[in-house]
């Protein structure tokens, strides 16, 4: 993947954006169990009390809780409170507690709660100890009364019972703050906020509206936040959806146009229906990792490390079970992926062979049919086929099973946390609250693991993809265009070839061995020979389809290799031996030569290749629709368009590889006579296999095994070369070759 790494450059912005909203978004689904343990915890549980210390509070109330707090809890008090005849907000103090009066205390602005809090939560505690060491002394008929004492508290009478308590040489008091202070905070918090409600009701406090008010504005802010992370979720995925789709647009474009340059040679290291599914299915596969398997990346880390750190935060007495959840999911994933991994890897060939076996059945249907081999072509099929689909379905049954063991393993985890952490509420460590809490961290620690699994999917397959187009993009054409070019002035169209050689890459022995010929303006050179001479090979080199291994070529007394390939190739007019059409109309097509073409060359060059009377008899003529290679049109037909869209370019040089085979004698001959007077000025190679093609050319050169063994005439080498006079007798009567 990182050899692609530079196509992420143009959209390094959209990528900074959607990891920072990844961020964004995780921070705020890690945020919203404490605020709903919260709700839990102080909004239902302490009736929405957020300070242990009061905001107000009577007199005998404070009174009783001095009683209960050793003299450094005291003097803290002290210095936190004041008066409330000493407040400048009386008025408004005294519509929110109806009850209070110049005994009332009021909770100082301009001091630190902290140290009150503690104060007060001890006390508190203290007092409980207390009211129930005085239940187990006065019998167990009154402890249901003594129990509820924090319900509803006479706090004068119990400051007048504390006081008398104080005066008996009785321990009770100071043993109960002892204890308090010696108690963890978390249980004298709890237990502060009980006494802070009685003492608001004390002073005629709407408690229920002040904890309906907690509840809504925690509620609201949970609201706020959700709406915040739907956002953070929604702009995190347009990013990286627009990041993914505009990768695989950038590959698609260059591994085109990287497959458009290539030489026949580069083309012979991969298979059409190879390079056709590493433009696609492999730029598919990277498109989706980075849509989705990158933000699962970025996402899965973030929510995972701080599910666990929260976790541990709020309930560190249960990560026991955490770690145990952690190490069957981690058993659970190396073993499922250590067996399917091998298979992903292989997902990429199978599709590769599968595309193959269908474009030869398609292509080739003719052929199957002709040959009765349907049989044969469907068993190939049904074979690759079934190669595809046994792997996949190796691997998603392999995959299938991540899902049960994750639900069993959640459902495990929230189980033990229930069962352990409601003992631990029981014993009063533990609010439950934060047991909802851990366990909503928990889940989303366990969904982590899972999407870091599903990231074993998707990072094998992009990976064997991105491995597969990079093989494409980095081959280098062997034929490339000169650093700094040549060019000819005015072209004429003088062909020379000078002791050329060829050999193909890892071939032993040579294709053309020592090629020397000059084709010139104004004249017709053919080439002719047995099959497997080197015909085309020899055509191809002038176009620079392929570069010489030895010797030069040259147009106009330029190498051919030192002209830029477009302007070579734009002096060149060429037919391949195949006649190749586009989808789409006659006109298209010829005017692929030259899309500037008016429709009076359109309409000649049909005339000289001879497809101007079967173009009439069409019913759209020249707007007859095309289908792709040409297959609604004959062999004869598309092979004499192909000739037409040649000659639309008007070049100096035309080369007709093998061009007129598909055509009966009479219009071959038609076509030849047309062409001479067509291409008079403009150099002319023609490749045949017909004796009768070339016969009147103004030179023919004789290959035998890649070499020359005969330039001349029709009738010197007759006289000269016994191979071509082999050919000739062997296709002309002797009155054709008198």
């Amino acid at each position: 993947m990182l050899k692609l790494k530079r196509y992420l450059k143009p959209y390094l912005i959209l990528l900074v954006a959607g990891i920072v909203l990844l961020f964004g978004q995780a921070t705020l689904e890690l945020t919203l169990p404490n605020m709903m343990s919260d709700i839990v915890n102080v909004g239902i549980q302490q009736g929405g009390i957020t300070s242990a210390a009061p905001q107000a509070i009577s007199g005998d109330a404070m009174q009783l809780m001095q009683m209960m707090m050793s003299e450094k809890d005291r003097t803290a008090v002290e210095e936190s409170y004041e008066p409330l005849s000493m407040r400048a907000d009386r008025a408004d103090l005294m519509k929110q507690y109806p009850n209070a009066d110049e005994n009332t205390y009021v909770l100082r602005d301009d001091v630190d709660v902290s140290a009150a809090e503690g104060a007060f939560s001890r006390a508190s505690y203290a007092f409980i100890q207390v009211m129930q060491s005085l239940s187990e002394q006065s019998g167990a008929e009154n402890a249901s009364e003594q129990d509820g004492a924090t319900a509803s508290i006479d706090f004068s009478k119990a400051a007048q019972m504390m006081g008398m308590l104080a005066m008996r040489s009785d321990n009770t008091i100071q043993g109960a703050i002892d204890t308090a202070a010696a108690t963890p905070e978390m249980m004298t918090e709890q237990t502060a906020a009980v006494f802070v409600k009685s003492f608001y009701q004390d002073l005629g406090a709407d408690t229920d509206s002040i904890q309906t008010g907690y509840i809504l504005t925690v509620g609201l802010k949970m609201l706020g936040l959700t709406l915040l992370l739907t956002t953070c979720a929604i702009s995190a995925g347009f990013c990286m959806a627009r990041l993914g789709a505009g990768v695989g647009r950038d590959l698609r474009r260059d591994v085109f146009s990287r497959v458009t340059r290539f030489n026949q040679s580069e083309m012979d290291r991969f298979s059409t229906a190879s390079l056709i599914t590493r433009s696609t299915n492999d730029v598919q596969q990277i498109q989706t990792f980075l849509s989705m398997g990158f933000r699962l990346m970025c996402f899965a880390p973030i929510m995972g490390i701080g599910g666990l750190v929260m976790g541990l935060s709020k309930c560190p007495e249960l990560a026991w079970v955490l770690l145990l959840a952690l190490t069957i999911m981690l058993l659970v994933i190396l073993t499922l992926f250590a067996v399917a991994l091998p298979r992903f890897k292989k997902m990429q060939q199978f599709v590769d062979r599968l595309n193959l076996v269908s474009r030869e059945e398609l292509s080739g249907m003719m052929v199957v049919r002709a040959f009765s081999n349907q049989k044969f072509m469907q068993d190939r099929f049904e074979s690759a086929n079934r190669d595809l689909t046994s792997n996949t379905l190796f691997v998603n049954r392999a995959m299938a099973v991540m899902m049960p063991v994750m639900t069993l393993v959640m459902n495990g985890v929230s189980l033990l946390i229930v069962w352990f952490g409601g003992k631990q509420i029981a014993e009063s460590n533990l609010q439950v609250g934060d047991m909802m809490a851990f366990i909503q961290y928990a889940m989303h620690v366990i969904m982590s693991f899972l999407f870091i699994s599903m990231m074993f999917i998707m990072v094998p397959r992009a990976s064997v993809s991105a491995e597969r187009i990079y093989e494409v993009l980095s081959t280098e054409n062997r034929v490339k265009n000169p650093e700094q070019p040549q060019h000819v002035k005015e072209a004429k169209g003088v062909v020379r070839f000078d002791n050329v050689s060829f050999r193909y890459d890892g071939a032993d022995a040579e294709v053309l061995s020592h090629i020397s010929f000059t084709a010139r303006p104004g004249e017709t050179t053919a080439f002719i020979g047995s099959t497997g001479s080197g015909k085309s090979t020899l055509v191809n080199l002038i176009p620079r389809f392929y570069d010489v291994s030895e010797g030069s070529v040259s147009i106009d007394g330029v190498d051919v290799r030192n002209l830029s390939l477009h302007e070579l190739r734009d002096l060149i007019g060429y037919v391949p031996q195949k006649g190749m059409l586009f989808s789409g109309d006659i006109n298209s097509n010829l005017r692929y030569g030259d899309k500037n073409a008016d429709e009076e060359t359109l309409h000649r060059a049909a005339d000289v290749a001879q497809a101007s009377e079967f173009i009439a008899r069409l019913e759209d003529g020249y707007e007859t629709a095309i289908s792709q290679g040409g297959t609604n049109v004959s062999g004869g037909q598309r092979q004499r368009l192909s000739i037409a869209r040649a000659l639309v370019k008007k070049a100096p040089i035309y080369i007709f590889d093998d061009t007129f085979s598909a055509l009966d004698f009479k219009t071959d001959a038609r076509l030849r006579k047309a062409l001479g007077q067509y291409t008079d000025k403009a150099t002319v190679l023609i490749v045949a296999q017909r004796v009768s093609t070339i016969m009147h050319a103004n030179q023919i050169v004789v290959l035998d095994e890649g070499r020359v063994v005969g330039i001349g005439t029709h009738e010197q080498l007759l006289d000269t070369c016994d191979t071509y006079r082999e050919i000739a007798q062997s296709q002309l009567s002797k009155e054709e070759l008198a």
